[in-house]
């Protein structure tokens, strides 16, 4: 009797690492696409100081429509920020010509900084692992994200320039 039970016991050890392997073949593409993602939206970033509006909801829409994505779609978020904190998500450049200097007229700021100044993509969501075993569903949800810095490379006119 002791060794059949060692031989169930062995069995569902292996099912389960079996399983853990499998969920972890799944894990690599999930993120990898999370890190291709922020990667270009670094890659926008570093061109114009920031990301604009379009990009920004366009790789999250993307991304929570994706096959593993998409089964926590809140979970999903995108977070670009400047290396003074504040969100660099806005609008064309040219919204902002108006006025000098990095304050709207509203006393808001512009989203795009000077030329040498880091701009932070994070991209985060959350792996579902599911299990069902006897018509029972388990599920744990990982948290996953990926930061990435760039640095701006555009030179802003009606930004202050230090030398």
């Amino acid at each position: 009797m002791v060794g059949a039970f060692k031989a169930v016991i062995t069995a569902v050890g292996i099912s389960i690492a079996v399983y853990l392997l499998t969920q972890m073949a799944f894990f690599f593409p999930f993120y990898m696409t999370i890190v291709v993602e922020a990667f270009n939206l670094s890659n926008i970033a570093a061109n114009d100081n920031y990301v604009e509006r379009i990009y920004y909801e366009d790789s999250l829409y993307n991304l929570r429509d994706r096959p593993v994505f998409n089964r926590t779609p809140s979970s999903v978020a995108i977070e670009v920020l400047n290396a003074d904190g504040r969100e660099a998500v806005g609008d064309d450049p040219s919204a902002y010509s108006g006025y000098d200097g990095d304050t709207l007229g509203d006393g808001t700021y512009k989203p795009y900084r000077q030329r040498g100044e880091p701009v932070t993509v994070t991209v985060s969501a959350v792996y579902p692992v599911a299990v069902t075993l006897w018509g029972n569903t388990f599920t744990h949800n990982v948290p996953v994200s990926f930061e990435i810095t760039s640095v701006g490379l555009r030179y802003y006119k009606d930004l202050e320039w230090d030398y």
